[in-house]
């Protein structure tokens, strides 16, 4: 009797007593829950155009230049044309009328008011032939810096996957940031990457194909009227 009597009461306080026992292991099973979903929600939420990490910025004495952060800001390319540039009268652009913000954060860039002669790089750190195009189109912001803008446009890809990518190949030029790939569209192209030549009157041309130094070097010649060395 006295171990039928043991056993039936250690069942009555097993998993089926509704005493304060499990009304704890229901509370923990919440706060749990509750915990989980803030750490889903919470990244998602703040993953903005300012969200990604670029690490320490060059020069700051906290890392390597490798980890400082990447790109330019992109106020300078609705300023006036840059010095040096041949004169044209200036006139409604031919570019798409998209607003993409820019990589770096701040206010966003109307491409209708980017202010030529530029070169415009579509580019993603997944596209193959980019990554090799890419430090071309540095090379040209560094060689025409003062009489071109050159601009990225980070299309359809991961912000992180961008900022780490741009990082390893030292890539300083101002970019936007087109996550839809609403520009790639709006020009009629569904591969990377795609290069837009404006000149000084807001003329474009579209090149489809990735570049070397060379014809990157004769196409701005042609396209927007300035001489750069490959």
């Amino acid at each position: 009797m006295t171990a039928t009597r043991s056993t039936s009461e250690g069942d009555e306080a097993g998993p089926h007593a509704p005493g304060w026992l499990g009304a704890a292991v229901v509370g923990v099973w919440l706060i749990l829950l509750l915990a989980a979903c803030a750490a889903e929600t919470g990244p998602v939420a703040e993953r903005s155009i300012s969200a990604p990490s670029a690490g320490p910025v060059a020069g700051s004495g906290t890392g390597p230049d490798t980890q400082a952060a990447p790109f330019a800001g992109c106020a300078v390319l609705t300023a006036p044309p840059p010095h040096g540039a041949p004169a044209a009268d200036r006139r409604e652009s031919e570019l798409p009328a998209v607003e993409l913000p820019c990589f770096t954060g701040g206010q966003a860039i109307r491409l209708v008011d980017l202010r030529g002669p530029a070169v415009i790089n579509l580019w993603a750190s997944w596209c193959e032939p980019c990554r090799h195009e890419l430090p071309v189109m540095q090379r040209l912001a560094d060689n025409a810096a003062g009489r071109l803008h050159v601009v990225g446009v980070d299309t359809g890809d991961d912000l992180e996957a961008a900022a780490s990518f741009a990082r390893a190949k030292r890539v300083s030029m101002p970019t936007l940031y087109d996550r839809k790939s609403r520009l790639l569209a709006a020009v009629g192209r569904v591969n990377l990457p795609v290069t837009i030549f404006v000149d000084s009157a807001g003329r474009d041309y579209v090149h489809p194909l990735p570049l070397d130094a060379a014809e990157l070097s004769v196409l701005v010649r042609k396209h927007t009227g300035v001489t750069v060395a490959p």
